[in-house]
C-alpha cells in the first residue's frame, strides 16, 4: 500500500521491495529446498535472488519504462541504456546468511539521478523493517524519523564491518585493521549484509561501518539513508565520491572524524608514506601470528595492543596494554616405592 507522505518514485520502490520481500519470506520457510549456485568462491546466488530481482525490475519498469536498471544479477540487461534515471538494485543482500537460515539479509533499491542517489529503500523482510529516504527529506524506519548515534567517543562505539571472503582479498590488511580498531572501541560486529549495516548506522543502532570490496548495489541505498540521517559516508580517506571505489566508511560525524585517521593508510587512495606505514603495520601483525606457531591465534590480539599508537590515538583513548601472565613454576612430586626394611623413613631425625 502506497503512502501519501512518500515521493511517488519512492512509493514505487517500496512496492517493489515488498514484492521481493514476499518471495524471500516464502522461500525462507524451506531454505533447504532452495537451489543454490556459486558465482565464485564463497559468493553464492540462489533462485530466490533471481526471482526477487525479476519482481523488482517488473514493478519499476512497469511504472517507469524509460528508466535504466543496474542490478546485481542481470547488470544493465534491462531498462533504458542512456537514461539519467537508473535504479540500482540488490535483490537479496546477505545471500550467504539467507541460505544458512541466519536472519540478517535485505532488499536494497536506490534511484540514481544523473549520478546522485535521490531515493532509497532498504527492506528487511524477516523483521518487516522498512528504511526509506528521499534526498532532502530525511530518513525513516517504518515511517519514524531516524538519526545517527549521538556518541562522541570511539571507545564507547559499536562498529560493524565485513570480512574478506574472496580468493585474492587482502587478508593480512584486514588483520592489521582489526588489530588497530578493536582495542579502541566497545565492539566490532560482522552481520553480513552491507545495505542493512548502513541502515543500522542511519538508525543509530551502530555508530559506524566500514568495508572493502563493495559494489554500488551494496551501498547505494544505504548511503542516502546515512546522509539523510545526519551521518557522513565516503572512502577510507574521507572523500565523498566512494560509490564505485570498492571501499566504504560511514558513521556519525564525530566518530567518522576519528575513524578516518585509523583507516586512511589502508586505502588504495592513500599517499606513499601512509601506504608504507600500512605495510609496516601488516608485517608487524603478521609476524606476531608467527612468533608462536602452536598458539598464534590466541597471541595476535595481545600482541597487537602493545604497539605504540601515541601518534594516532587521542589522549585518554589509548588501547589497554595486554600484560602477560606470570610464568607458572611447576614442582614435580616424586612418589617412590616404600623404603626397604632398615632404611630410615621420611621424618626420622636419627637419619640426619
Amino acid at each position: 500500500m502506497s503512502s501519501p507522505n512518500l515521493h511517488p518514485m519512492l512509493n514505487v520502490a517500496v512496492k517493489a521491495a515488498r514484492a521481493a520481500g514476499a518471495i524471500i519470506n516464502r522461500a525462507a520457510l524451506d531454505v533447504e529446498a532452495v537451489r543454490i549456485s556459486q558465482k565464485q568462491v564463497n559468493d553464492f546466488v540462489t533462485e530466490v535472488d533471481h526471482a526477487s530481482e525479476q519482481a523488482i525490475i517488473e514493478t519499476l519498469l512497469g511504472a517507469y519504462p524509460g528508466h535504466g536498471i543496474l542490478a546485481e544479477e542481470s547488470g544493465t540487461e534491462h531498462g533504458a541504456k542512456d537514461s539519467d534515471y537508473v535504479w540500482i538494485i540488490d535483490p537479496l543482500d546477505g545471500t550467504t546468511n539467507f541460505i544458512h537460515g541466519f536472519p540478517v539479509y535485505c532488499v536494497s533499491i536506490a534511484l540514481s539521478v544523473r549520478g546522485k542517489i535521490e531515493q532509497a529503500v532498504v527492506y528487511d523482510p524477516s523483521r518487516n523493517d522498512l528504511f526509506t529516504a528521499t534526498k532532502g527529506r530525511g530518513a525513516y524506519m517504518n515511517e519514524r524519523r531516524i538519526r545517527v548515534s549521538k556518541r562522541t567517543k570511539l571507545t564507547e562505539c559499536l562498529i560493524s564491518t565485513g570480512f574478506p571472503f574472496r580468493t585474492g582479498d587482502n587478508f593480512k590488511q584486514y588483520l592489521a585493521i582489526m588489530a588497530d580498531m578493536m582495542p579502541r572501541m566497545a565492539g566490532l560486529r560482522r552481520p553480513g549484509a552491507a545495505a542493512l549495516d548502513l541502515a543500522y548506522v542511519a538508525a543509530g543502532f551502530t555508530d559506524g561501518f566500514f568495508e572493502t570490496g563493495l559494489n554500488p548495489w551494496d551501498v547505494a541505498a544505504g548511503s542516502l539513508l546515512v546522509t539523510e540521517a545526519g551521518g557522513l559516508i565516503g572512502n577510507f580517506t574521507g572523500e565523498p565520491e566512494f560509490l564505485e571505489q570498492r571501499e566504504c566508511l560511514a558513521a556519525a560525524p564525530r566518530i567518522y572524524g576519528q575513524l578516518v585517521p585509523l583507516l586512511a593508510k589502508y586505502s588504495k587512495f592513500a599517499n606513499v608514506d601512509d601506504k608504507l606505514r600500512a605495510s609496516d603495520r601488516m608485517r608487524a601483525v603478521s609476524a606476531s601470528t608467527k612468533s608462536n606457531p602452536d598458539d598464534a591465534s590466541a597471541d595476535l590480539y595481545a600482541r597487537s595492543t602493545v604497539v605504540d599508537f601515541a601518534d594516532e590515538t587521542a589522549e585518554g583513548d589509548k588501547p589497554a596494554v595486554a600484560v602477560p601472565a606470570a610464568p607458572r613454576k611447576l614442582t614435580r612430586v616424586r612418589r617412590d616405592a616404600a623404603p626397604a626394611a632398615g632404611a630410615p623413613s621420611e621424618g626420622d631425625t636419627s637419619a640426619k
